[in-house]
């Protein structure tokens, strides 16, 4: 039995969408740019979810990051995605309408251990949770939900434990007016 490859959608230097390609070869080379998002939950206490990425993952494994990352498939909303993969990812029943996209940016990092590269216009994307989330260990190693104060200071002190993406998104979010309330 075969497996068909999840497809990226790729796309221009300003954004526009130039067609698809297989999820891996977009990570190979120097990287193809495509759309991709971040998802940061937060609980109604003010503590955000964080999770470290499986030793199992391709790329960047072992690392802590917001609450989940990925590609939407072509034709798919970036808040569907979300949806989508914190049910996948993370064992949360989500909605789109649950989610809030509150900025965008561009980026590439090379992961060191890999050599696969990650060239993503990556849409932050925001939403409130009541539920602990009971993730798939294949994508998420552990998870925590920390004070925003408190994974600052981490951010500041230990940039070494985080994905590349992370205090990059991380800035579009405290960037955004009222990131969580709608």
């Amino acid at each position: 039995m075969s497996t068909v490859e999840e497809q990226v959608v790729v796309l221009a230097a300003d954004g526009t969408e130039r067609g698809t390609m297989g999820k891996l070869a977009a990570h190979q080379g120097a990287g193809t740019l495509h759309r991709a998002f971040s998802v940061f939950l937060f609980h109604p206490d003010g503590r955000m979810l964080v999770h470290r990425r499986a030793s199992t993952k391709h790329h960047f494994r072992d690392l802590w990051t917001n609450a989940c990352c990925s590609h939407p498939r072509p034709g798919e909303s970036i808040l569907e995605a979300a949806a989508r993969r914190v049910g996948q990812e993370l064992g949360i029943s989500a909605a789109p309408e649950e989610f809030r996209e509150v900025g965008a940016f561009v980026y590439r990092a090379t992961d060191p251990g890999s050599g696969l590269v990650e060239h993503e216009w990556d849409h932050v994307v925001v939403g409130i949770v009541e539920v602990d989330p009971d993730p798939d260990p294949a994508e998420v190693g552990d998870w925590r939900g920390v004070p925003v104060g408190e994974l600052h200071d981490e951010v500041r002190d230990h940039p070494d434990r985080f994905t590349p993406w992370f205090p990059l998104a991380w800035t579009v979010l405290e960037d955004a007016a009222d990131p969580v309330d709608s």
